[in-house]
């Protein structure tokens, strides 16, 4: 996928970039590809790939009218090098984005570059999600969590629900479907008072499947979870 036909998909589907935006997202590029020689940030590097399974595949939660343009509090956990959050921050300035990442050096990443595309409402946090998950200023408070190939449901959940508000949804994006994963996570998500709204699959414009599950968190969060660092990965619930 080219840029422009980035920029035409996205128009096609009501929302028009700014030059701004076609900057930012270029920009966005480049400091990729230069940062990713110094650290791994990722494995997809060709600037058509990038384009297309980076940043388009990114915004789908708002191409598909799961998240808006609106004064939200969103958290990206595993965001690693800001998908899908960032690329979202982008096309819908609005929200407000918080990052939580284990990996000081991707935090350092995101730290410039936000500064480099003049990103405002955006939060980044060096830490794991079970410790920020029993902290009381992140605990709770956001409308939205989104996950982007991050773990299976099962332990996904756990990692998220908690930081959600009662009525917040996980938006968790996976490259393959996700009926077995749900088919385990039934009893994680019983405990953690979430239910699934919807699964459903979709393509890229190349043909390449991928799978959005959206799940509710339905009352507040058992003060026992999340467990402690490692735990909900070594013995899911």
């Amino acid at each position: 996928m080219t840029k422009e036909e980035f920029y035409q998909r996205l128009a096609e589907q009501g929302f028009e970039l700014s030059d701004s935006q076609k900057e930012q997202f270029e920009r966005y590029f480049e400091l990729l590809v230069e940062w990713n020689e110094k650290i791994n940030l990722t494995a997809i590097t060709e600037k058509s790939e990038v384009y297309l399974k980076h940043f388009y595949d990114s915004v789908a939660p708002v191409l598909q009218g799961k998240i808006s343009n609106e004064k939200i509090r969103l958290l990206d956990i595993g965001a690693g090098a800001g998908f899908p959050s960032l690329p979202m921050k982008i096309l819908c300035p609005e929200i407000d984005v918080t990052i939580i990442d284990s990996l000081n050096k991707r935090i350092n990443f995101l730290t410039l570059l936000a500064e480099e595309l003049g990103l405002t409402g955006v939060h980044f946090y060096h830490g794991r999600a079970e410790d920020f998950g029993q902290n009381k200023d992140f605990r709770a408070s956001f409308d939205v969590v989104t996950a982007r190939a991050v773990a299976r449901m099962q332990v996904l959940s756990e990692l998220t629900i908690p930081f959600l508000k009662v009525g917040g949804r996980l938006v968790a994006l996976k490259a393959v479907a996700a009926e077995d994963e749900l088919a385990d996570a039934k009893n994680a998500l019983a405990q953690l008072f979430s239910k699934v709204l919807e699964t459903y699959n979709y393509d890229l414009p190349n043909g390449d499947g991928r799978n959005m599950t959206i799940v509710e968190k339905k009352k507040e969060t058992p003060n026992k979870f999340p467990r402690r660092a490692g735990l909900p990965n070594k013995k899911p619930l």
